[in-house]
C-alpha cells in the first residue's frame, strides 16, 4: 500500500577494560547487555518496588499511556524525551542501566530505532521485548514507493489501539495476578481514544482543496490517511534523508498549485528546510503562513498536556485545522 502524499522518498577481563573506553560506546552497550543478570539492577531493585512492572520504552508515545494503563502496578520510564529524533538516537549508558534494570522492555519497531536494534535482540533472550508497532498486520502499514514501511503508527489512533494492547496482552503474561486491573486499565484508556478520535473527526470539515499538509519530514502519512489529508514531507520517513533543491521547489510549486496557506515545523526536526520553502513561496507571490509547531516523533514536555499521547494528538488537531481553516 502506497503511503498518503509524496513518500517515494527513500528506510570476562575483557569486559572491563572495555567499558572504560569512552569512545566504544557501541561495543559498550553490546558488553552490557549480555552481563550476568545481578549486574543489570537485581540487587539494586527497591523492596518498595516488589509487586510493580518496571517497564522501559525507547519513545514517550509508549510510555505514557502503558503508565495511564497501569496505573500504580507499573514504573515506566521512555529513553527518549521531548524534541529527541528515535531516528538518530543512539542509547547512553545510562539507558543501558534502565534497559538492564526493566523487568519489560518496548520499542516500536518498524526500524524507528534503527541504532538499537541489536542491543533490543540480545535482551530479548533474557527479559520480554516487544516492538509494539511490529505487531499490527503488515496489511495496515503504510510503505513507499520503495517498499520502507512507514514507522509513525501512533498517527492513527485505531492502529495505535492494536499496538498498546499487545504491549498490555504482553504485560498480563509478565503479572497475571493484575491481569485484571491492566484489562480494566486498557478499556478505560481506549474509551478515551474513542472521544479523542471523534473530537479529530473536526478536520473533515476543511475545504477539500486545503486538505495539504506540509512538513519537515514524513512523519504524518497515518494521520494523513485516517484524515483525508494529502501529506507532503520535505524528508522521507526517516530524518536522515536530505532535502534537496529539488524537494524545496517542488513543493513550492505544490504550495502555487494549491493555494495552501500554511505549513508546518515539527518539534524534534530541524525548520530550515520549511523557512526556506515559505521563503520561495513569498519571492514567487505567496505569502504562506507557518501554521505552528507540530509533534511528530517526540511528544511535549512532561507535566504539560502536550506531555501526554491524548493532549499531543489533539494539539496537533487544533493546530493543524486552525491553520488551514484560516481561523
Amino acid at each position: 500500500m502506497e503511503m498518503n502524499g509524496r513518500s517515494a522518498k527513500r528506510g570476562s577481563s575483557n569486559l572491563r577494560r572495555l567499558a572504560g573506553r569512552a569512545t566504544a560506546l557501541a561495543a559498550l552497550f553490546v558488553g552490557m547487555v549480555t552481563l550476568p543478570a545481578a549486574c543489570g539492577g537485581g540487587e539494586g531493585r527497591a523492596e518498595a518496588d516488589e509487586g510493580t512492572i518496571r517497564i522501559t520504552t525507547t519513545i514517550a508515545q509508549i510510555a505514557e499511556p502503558l503508565s495511564v494503563i497501569g496505573g500504580d502496578k507499573v514504573i515506566v520510564e521512555s529513553l527518549m524525551g521531548p524534541g529527541v529524533d528515535p531516528h538518530l538516537y543512539k542509547a547512553t549508558q545510562g539507558d543501558i542501566r534502565k534497559l538492564r534494570e526493566a523487568d519489560v522492555i518496548f520499542y516500536n519497531g518498524l526500524h524507528l530505532e534503527a541504532n538499537m536494534l541489536e542491543a533490543f535482540e540480545r535482551l530479548g533472550r533474557e527479559k520480554p521485548v516487544l516492538a509494539v508497532a511490529e505487531t499490527i498486520p503488515e496489511e495496515k502499514l503504510l510503505k513507499d514507493a520503495f517498499g520502507a514501511v512507514d514507522p509513525h503508527v501512533w498517527f492513527d489512533l485505531d492502529l495505535w489501539r492494536e499496538a498498546l494492547a499487545a504491549a498490555v496482552e504482553l504485560l498480563k503474561e509478565h503479572a497475571p495476578a493484575i491481569a485484571d486491573e491492566l484489562e480494566a486499565g486498557k478499556q478505560a484508556y481506549f474509551a478515551r481514544l474513542e472521544a479523542l478520535k471523534e473530537e479529530a473527526a473536526v478536520l473533515a470539515s476543511l475545504p477539500e482543496e486545503r486538505r495539504v499538509l506540509v512538513t519537515a519530514h514524513d512523519a504524518f502519512g497515518y494521520f494523513g490517511r485516517a484524515h483525508g489529508l494529502e501529506v507532503v514531507g520535505l524528508m522521507g520517513l526517516s530524518t536522515e534523508d536530505e532535502v534537496g533543491l529539488t524537494d524545496i521547489e517542488a513543493t513550492i510549486d505544490l504550495l502555487l498549485e494549491r493555494r495552501v496557506p500554511a505549513v508546518f515545523v515539527e518539534s524534534s526536526v530541524n525548520p530550515d528546510a520549511i523557512r526556506a520553502v515559505m521563503e520561495g513561496a513569498k519571492a514567487r507571490g505567496l505569502d504562506v503562513k507557518l501554521g505552528g509547531e507540530l509533534f511528530s516523533d517526540a511528544m511535549g514536555d512532561a507535566g504539560t498536556e502536550e506531555g501526554t499521547y491524548i493532549g499531543m494528538y489533539r494539539h496537533n488537531v487544533k493546530t493543524i485545522y486552525e491553520a488551514l481553516s484560516g481561523e
